[in-house]
């Protein structure tokens, strides 16, 4: 099992990232919140996860053991492989998660690719005694009193990390944000990336 990768950030692409480690670039899938917080030719550290397959071996990275944790433990529900439990960590954060398999909250559950009603019901249904509900909290950070908004500002910083120029990133987040206010910087990322159309500068 590899549970950790740490080395230079060697490239950056729309679900996944190349981590040289030991003069080897290893390739781990990611989420988009995860993948904003890695640079170009600095180093990063991931928390992984190996999935054996007959026909693959994929490692997928995590900003932290939290979420590879909850990737495991999703992993457990019937019809719920890899790439959905990724695709929920990066529609919901650990909290937003956690509080919607303890609530029950399908309508939350199904905003993830890939899980309808039932399988919302099954998450909910298995999941809900094996974690424990965050305290209650925001799911987005608010936006400060003087107009500034800080999930803007992180993810167009996280867009000028993965290569767009500054003025592409910001029109694509405002006009995200225009659409609907209250995405978390999650969300609000892969959105201005389908704007943006996956190709960095």
């Amino acid at each position: 099992m590899i549970s950790s990768v740490r080395g230079e950030v060697l490239e950056i692409g729309l679900d996944h990232a190349v981590v040289e480690v030991g003069g080897v670039g290893l390739a781990v899938q990611a989420t988009p919140g995860t993948l904003a917080r890695l640079r170009r030719g600095e180093q990063g550290r991931l928390a992984t996860s190996l999935v054996v397959r007959e026909d693959s071996l994929t490692l997928f990275g995590f900003a932290d053991e939290e979420e590879r944790e909850l990737f495991g433990l999703l992993q457990t529900v019937s019809g719920i492989g890899p790439r959905i439990a990724l695709a929920t960590l990066a529609v919901l954060s650990p909290d937003a998660l956690r509080r919607a398999l303890v609530d029950g909250d399908l309508t939350t559950l199904t905003r993830v690719p890939g899980i309808g009603r039932k399988g919302a019901e099954r998450l909910a249904l298995e999941l809900r005694d094996k974690v424990v509900a965050p305290a209650a909290s925001p799911a987005t950070l608010p936006i400060a009193a003087n107009g500034a908004n800080p999930r803007r500002d992180q993810v167009v910083e996280a867009l000028v990390g993965l290569g767009f120029a500054a003025k592409p990133a910001e029109g694509a987040v405002d006009a995200v944000l225009a659409g609907d206010g209250e995405a978390d910087a999650s969300a609000l990322l892969r959105a201005a990336l389908t704007r943006l159309g996956g190709k960095g500068r």
